[in-house]
């Protein structure tokens, strides 16, 4: 079981080198947020899987909760403000 921890472990760190690729050459400001939007959502996963891992699931769930409000309200926040501004470009 502990070998399929890691399998997930290895599979979500793949995936957020991928978006950190879209971060770093996204052509807009817009693709630079989906990619941090989309490494937070793997922080999450990473966060409840670890939780099960040690056996505090609970814990982990509430500090995953907290951290998905944060990314949404940021990603709104600075997406808002990037309407308002007119910022198409980087």
């Amino acid at each position: 079981m502990f070998t399929s921890y890691h399998f997930f472990f290895l599979i979500l760190t793949i995936l957020i080198l991928v978006y950190m690729y879209r971060v770093f050459q996204g052509p807009t400001v817009y693709d630079r947020i989906l990619g941090l939007n989309g490494i937070s959502t793997k922080a999450i996963l990473l966060l409840t899987i670890l939780g099960s891992l040690y056996g505090r699931i609970e814990m982990f769930v509430d500090i995953a909760l907290g951290y998905a409000m944060l990314n949404i309200i940021g990603g709104l926040a600075v997406g808002k403000y990037l309407e308002q501004k007119g910022t198409r470009e980087c």
